[in-house]
């Protein structure tokens, strides 16, 4: 007779990998994160012209994108993270239609313009993949309370 019932089982099954996806999601994000410091000037060429403070705003993306990846594993920080990296996957659509842009203005082979289209709706389903790591459905959203002394 086994110990535990197909509830349990399907419930700590569940827990495992959203564990393992959170952790992947952070990992995917640091070391995202850290590629800004490590090539900066990839990051610069991509972002938009009319977008100044080109290097601050590459530097600033990195750090929060590693804050974000550490940010998902803590409970207690893991909601602000989770839209904090959704706001930031927002922001970093220029720069991606600007590499397709320049992609298409530089004669670049096709198969490289069809990755750049595709890459546009993967940044929603990386949105749609922290949305679930995150736990933001209302169904996972734990009521934040406020203590005031």
């Amino acid at each position: 007779m086994p110990d535990q019932s197909n509830a349990q089982r399907n419930t700590e099954h569940n827990t495992d990998k959203t564990a393992f996806s959170r952790w992947s999601l952070a990992v995917f994000f640091i070391v995202a994160g850290a590629m800004h410091f490590i090539f900066p000037q990839a990051y610069q060429r991509i972002m938009p012209a009319w977008l100044g403070w080109h290097v601050a705003l590459v530097f600033i993306s990195g750090v929060a994108e590693c804050a974000g990846g550490l940010g998902i594993l803590w409970a207690k920080t893991r909601i602000y993270a989770g839209w904090g990296l959704i706001a930031l996957c927002a922001a970093v659509l220029p720069a991606n239609v600007q590499m397709l842009i320049d992609a298409v203005a530089n004669g670049q082979p096709l198969w490289v313009i069809v990755l750049l289209v595709l890459r546009l709706p993967l940044q929603w389903l990386l949105m749609r993949w922290i949305w679930r790591a995150a736990g933001l459905s209302r169904k996972n959203r734990q009521p934040i309370s406020i203590k005031i002394p």
